[in-house]
This record gives structure tokens, sequence and C-alpha cells, in this order.
């Protein structure tokens, strides 16, 4: 008798992992095989909410349909070219987002937020000055350049000495930027909503106040919108949203990536006015950045982003998706806008309730002792708010998190 043999379990294909790959990320919370909207299954066929969303990358949640077309589509005409060529994709994204941006500007596109950042970083040295005055919990990346931007110590001091003249301050907080943003300062560099440090939105006055300090010293406006930008706030960038800001800012420069391609891999690093024309034919690049196919996968995030009423529902089904954690007097705090959502934990049991999620069938994420980070596809149904809300209180039980 002929049997069709089964396929590799998850603890079979984890076992695989540990012998073929680097032990950079520990074992693999799961080893997931498919997903639709905003649901994964895993290898032994468990289906789970993905509440994650690959950290705030997949915008249109897995095997959209468009994206998937749009993929096919310019991989049957033109999958890669290098950079000393140019193609329709390219240029047209590059339009796009500076139109979504509203002020002149130009583009450098890579591969990850984190070669954003160092382009970005590159580019501050353009303007013949070194200091770098950056934000307490930040995260910029791990590459040595977007390192040396990144304030957790835990990170930086195995790879220390790392690039730079970067001085750290408390994020949020005016008088700290005052205080050290001076005459040699090239850029200053934050993000308009923390995301690693577990979604830490500073007072609404705090990035105007960036700009005119950085301004006022000749230094430039550096904004780190890997996390928060393309819709997941409920606007197309977190520094134009109302709710997030009280008057208007014009960055110098602006980083994209993790959303922008829905899963491709892709990031762009923004320069406007006169901070677009201080690189020179040579003073950087890259080989992947920018390719059709990447291209051609974030303008079909877009034109789904852009449509009408797509922003308004992200924004409503945060503030769902914030009401559903909020309800349970165990958690002590929520923030966040549109489908970024942070919560604090009356006891210190984040990674209790990330296991307890997931056994229950939700993916979270931790990103302190007591904090918990939500970034779902930015096409969460309401059924999955709702069904997750129903089983908070139960993986809060599961996690022994107290009142």
């Amino acid at each position: 008798m002929t049997t069709t043999p089964s396929h590799p379990s998850s603890s079979e294909w984890t076992e695989r992992y540990a012998g073929a790959l680097m032990n950079t990320f520990g074992p693999p919370k799961l080893v997931l095989t498919r997903g639709d909207g905003a649901h994964v299954w895993d290898a032994d066929g468990r289906e789970y909410v993905d509440l994650l969303g690959g950290i705030a990358v997949n915008a249109l949640g897995h095997a959209h349909p468009r994206l998937v077309a749009a993929v096919t589509e310019q991989l049957q005409t033109l999958g890669h070219i290098s950079n000393f060529f140019a193609s329709a994709p390219q240029i047209a994204l590059a339009e796009r987002l500076v139109g979504l941006l509203g002020t002149e500007a130009r583009v450098f596109f890579t591969n990850s937020g984190t070669e954003a950042n160092e382009a970005a970083f590159k580019l501050t040295r353009r303007t013949g000055r070194t200091k770098i005055v950056a934000a307490a919990g930040a995260f910029h990346g791990r590459t040595m350049g977007a390192l040396a931007l990144t304030s957790k110590e835990a990170y930086r001091a195995p790879f220390e000495p790392l690039p730079g003249e970067v001085v750290f301050v408390e994020y949020g907080d005016t008088a700290a930027l005052e205080a050290v943003v001076d005459d040699s300062t090239a850029a200053v560099l934050v993000e308009p909503v923390q995301g690693e440090a577990g979604v830490v939105v500073p007072p609404r006055g705090y990035l105007p106040a960036a700009q005119r300090i950085a301004h006022e010293h000749g230094a430039l406006l550096w904004l780190d919108e890997i996390q928060t930008g393309v819709g997941r706030t409920g606007a197309w960038f977190a520094h134009q949203h109302p709710d997030l800001v009280d008057a208007p800012v014009v960055p110098d420069i602006v980083t994209l990536a993790k959303g922008l391609a829905g899963g491709i891999p892709i990031g762009v690093c923004l320069a406007t006015h006169g901070s677009g024309k201080l690189f020179d034919p040579g003073n950087h690049g890259t080989t992947f950045g920018g390719n059709p196919v990447a291209a051609a996968a974030a303008l079909t995030v877009l034109d789904v982003v852009g449509e009408s009423g797509f922003l308004a529902r992200v924004a409503e089904a945060g503030t769902r998706l914030r009401a559903a954690v909020a309800a349970d007097d165990r958690v002590t705090e929520t923030r966040g806008s549109g489908l970024l959502v942070g919560l604090t934990l009356a006891q210190p049991l984040a990674t209790e309730v990330v296991t307890a999620a997931q056994d229950a069938g939700f993916i979270l994420n931790a990103p302190g002792p007591e904090r918990i980070r939500l970034a779902p596809p930015l096409v969460l149904p309401d059924t999955d708010i709702d069904a997750f809300g129903a089983a908070w209180p139960a993986i809060l039980d599961a996690a022994g998190v107290r009142s």
C-alpha cells in the first residue's frame, strides 16, 4: 500500500532551523506555512490571528490578491536591472512618495529600514557636521551606523566603538533638546512614535519644537517613520497626523520601510528641499534598492491604502482594538494611534502574556517587561478585534496577571 508522506511538524522544522541558521533570534516561536488576510497557519495546521503583522510590515495582510498579482505581473515583465538603469515602477513610486509628503523632495531607495537610516546618516555627514542628537528609547536598526543611533545599551555594547558623535536625550522632552542641540549638530533624529520602545507617543508639540530647535541651529530634522509611515497611524505619515502634532512639520529627512511594500523588502530615504541634493554621484549606492518588483509592490500598497475611507477605517479599527484591551483593569495604559497600539500591564508579565495569547490563537509582541505591542495588518476586520477582546481576560488569567 502506498502512503502519502506527512509534512514535517513544527518541532521537526524547529530542529532543522537550529542546525542550519545562526542563533541570532533564538528558537522560533512558530514555524508558519501560509497566511490569508490577518490569519496565519503553522506547520501543525493551527490557525492564528496575526496582531503583529510581521512587526508592522504586512500592511495588506497575507496573500492579498492585488499584491500577489502586481508582483507576479512585474516578475513576468522585468525583475532586476541594477541601478545602472531606471524602471517605470521605480520612477513612479518616487513621484508618488514625494506627492504624499507634500513638499519638494528626492528619493533614495534601499532594501530595509536599517539601510534607509544608513543612507540618511551618510546624508547628514554631507552637511560638514558630525553630531547627531537622538532619543533615549530609540531604535533605528542594527547595522553599525544605525546601531550607533539606537539607544539600547544591550544592542550597542557588544559592538562598540560605534560610528559617529551621537548624543541621546529623553524622548518627548523639548528642554532636553534645547540643551544639547547647537551649531555643531548635523541632525535631530526622532521617531514620531517610538515603536520598539513599546509605542511611546510624545506630547503634540514635540515634533514642531524639534523642527524649530534644529533649524535655529542650521541642523536637519530627520524623522524615522519606518514603523509609523504608510497609513499605520491612520495618516500617510505620523508627523502629518493632527492627533500627534499641534502644528505643521516639514522634516528635512524621512525614512520609510516596513509596510510600504506589504512584505516585499524595501526602504526609502526621502530628503526635502536642499537636503535632497546633498548626495553627489558615487556618494552612496545599492544593488537591489528600488528594483522593479519592490516598486510595483509598493505602488499597489499605496493604491489600496489610498482608496476612499481606508485610512479612516484604520483609525476606527485602532480605536476599537484599544478599547478591547483597555476594558480589563489589568491594563493600566493604552497608547498609540491607528493600528499601532501599545499597552502597559499591571505586572511585568508581558512575555507570559505573549505565550498565553499564542496558545489562545493570537500573535502579539512584548517589547518590554510590562509592555505589549500590537501592529496588525491594516485590513484587520472587526470580527478579529472582537474575538481578541473576548479572549483577552482569559489570556491575562493564563499569564498570571493580577489587578
